[in-house]
């Protein structure tokens, strides 16, 4: 019986970005938000999330700005700054809510 060679477990260089749409020349990732996602799901250090509440972001920069245009949707995560554009699957929230 031949012996197998031994292979070595994947290593993990760098763990993938869920939901990445694109990165900032300053480095911030702009990602989509899942469906009724309140927190943020960037990983942190030690493999943990992040999991910093997603605030309406309305004064943001001119390169973002120049990619969304001035009345885009745009929520930022309260520790790591991330930002977030909305789901694709969910209404949009920007107008007034009436009951």
């Amino acid at each position: 019986m031949a012996a197998e060679p031994e292979t070595a477990p994947p290593q993990e260089s760098q763990q993938v970005t869920k939901n990445l749409v694109f990165t900032l020349s300053n480095g911030t990732k702009v990602k989509r938000r899942i469906p009724r996602q309140r927190a943020c799901n960037e990983p942190a250090e030690k493999g943990k999330i992040c999991a910093g509440h997603l605030k309406r972001w309305f004064v943001f920069g001119e390169e973002l700005r120049d990619r969304l245009g001035a009345e885009a949707e745009v929520y930022r995560c309260e520790h790591c700054q991330t930002l977030y554009l909305p789901s694709d699957q969910e209404l949009p929230r920007t107008g007034t809510l009436c009951w």
